[in-house]
């Protein structure tokens, strides 16, 4: 889904990372994202010179502040900057793709205002062989989930758009998009294997669609 061929050796192990509750990247994903503060400005353009990759993480709300911040959940992703656009009033717009997901080692020293980490990412491997395992998900099963939870929520879909995807973008581009809890949202991105994400999905749906009644019509969207 990036359009983009990574090799392991190749990404640091030593970036950036943007801190933010409730944002999901996942590999294959694409974020858009603006970018005002100064301190994420200077993360931006620092990154440019510097491989244009920085990590998501969402902070942890279970864990005491530390000396940076809120701490963070351990698991993350990594991104690639792949498109950059700079507004009259000093904003960034940028896309960040999804490359790989990462575990925080340990914090670095803040730099120029935004956080720093070592990671290891060896044990996410198998998220740069994009085509190789097929997403496997009840994709009938999925699509009714989704009307229901749309209508609860109150979101006009795109329907051409949606059937139009291949399994596995439909799986990334609702846990990424979907208004799931930032606890949610982490469980999406820890699910261990790309199959695992759709049940894990699937399951979210028909949750927090819960209280829509049995007797209404999902596809009155």
């Amino acid at each position: 889904m990036t359009g983009f061929a990574v090799r392991l050796p190749d990404l640091p192990e030593e970036f950036p990372v943007f801190p933010l509750t409730g944002a999901l990247l996942l590999p294959g994903g694409r974020l858009p994202l603006n970018i005002f503060e100064p301190r994420y400005i200077a993360m931006i353009e620092d990154s440019m010179a510097a491989g244009r990759v920085f990590g998501m993480v969402q902070p942890d709300p279970k864990l005491p502040h530390g000396d940076n911040g809120p701490a963070l959940y351990r698991i993350g992703c990594l991104g690639r900057l792949s498109a950059f656009s700079e507004t009259d009033d000093g904003r960034y717009l940028i896309t960040l793709t999804g490359l790989i997901r990462f575990s925080i080692v340990e914090e670095l020293d803040m730099q120029r205002g935004y956080r720093q980490v070592r990671a290891a990412l060896s044990g996410f491997a198998a998220d740069l062989e994009t085509g190789l395992v097929p997403t496997s998900i009840p994709r009938e099963k999925l699509l009714s989930a989704l009307r229901r939870y749309f209508k609860v929520q109150g979101v006009e879909a795109n329907w051409d758009a949606i059937t139009d995807m291949d399994d596995e973008e439909l799986v990334v581009t609702l846990s990424m998009a979907c208004p799931f809890a930032a606890d949610e949202k982490q469980a999406l991105l820890e699910a261990r294997t790309a199959n695992d994400r759709a049940q894990a999905l699937l399951a979210l749906l028909e949750i927090n669609a819960h209280d829509f009644g049995p007797d209404s019509d999902p596809k009155a969207v």
